[in-house]
Order: structure tokens, then C-alpha cells, then sequence
């Protein structure tokens, strides 16, 4: 290749640090898949921890909260038959709190949803 189009890429450029903005996404998490081969009396307390694993990767925030709601949907067909998939909602906020170590935390709440065929990961506007 022609050596003058080479790109630099410089390993300690840390002067953009990229401060988070509050935002919301809408999401389905394949639950099946993270519970597979789990024994059945550990399923919905895995699947939530799965859950917030997702949502500490996806929103970059170590402080995640799980709304009650969807606590109730992944537990309502008991400890080891878990629905399939769930929609959820992470919604990354400011913490008020002032004295707290995390500038941000991120709220997970269910989205009811009909089917799942064909969603895509959207941003929504608002509720922040």
C-alpha cells in the first residue's frame, strides 16, 4: 500500500474521556441462552444476575438497579421455568444521591411486549 495514507493510531490519547449522558434503549435479552445447563433451583436468580451483567456492558455504569416489575415477570413461572426471552428498558440516570462513588446508575425495567419477532435495540426518547 502507499505508506503515506498509514493512520496513526496513538495508544495514550485519553484526552476525549467520553462522559455518559443520560439515555434510554429498549432491549431483548435471550434468557434462554444465558441459563442453559444452570441447575433448575438456581435459573431465575442466575437469569437476574445475567440481566444485570448485560445492562453493567451495555450502559458501562457498575451501579445497576432491577425494577420490581421485572423481577416479578422473570420469577412468575417459578425458580426454574423462565420465560424465553424479555424485553427490557435500561434507562442510564444521574445519581442524586451526592456523596455516591458513581456518577451514573442504570435502571432495568420490563417492557411488555406481544412477540418478539422482529424488534431491534431502539433508543427511546424521554423519560429521563
Amino acid at each position: 500500500g502507499d505508506p503515506s495514507r498509514v493512520v496513526k493510531m496513538v495508544k495514550g490519547d485519553k484526552s476525549k474521556k467520553k462522559t455518559q449522558e443520560p439515555v434510554s434503549r429498549d432491549y431483548t435479552i435471550h434468557l434462554h441462552k444465558l441459563v442453559h445447563g444452570i441447575q433448575f433451583k438456581k435459573r431465575a436468580p442466575r437469569a437476574l444476575r445475567e440481566i444485570k451483567a448485560f445492562a453493567m456492558k451495555a450502559m458501562k455504569t457498575k451501579d445497576v438497579r432491577v425494577d420490581t416489575k421485572l423481577n416479578k415477570f422473570v420469577w412468575h413461572n417459578g425458580v426454574k421455568n423462565l420465560p424465553r426471552r424479555v424485553r427490557v428498558r435500561l434507562s442510564r440516570k444521574r445519581n442524586e444521591d451526592e456523596d455516591a462513588k458513581e456518577k451514573m446508575y442504570t435502571l432495568i425495567e420490563h417492557v411488555p411486549v406481544e412477540s418478539f419477532k422482529g424488534l431491534q435495540t431502539e433508543t427511546v426518547q424521554g423519560d429521563n
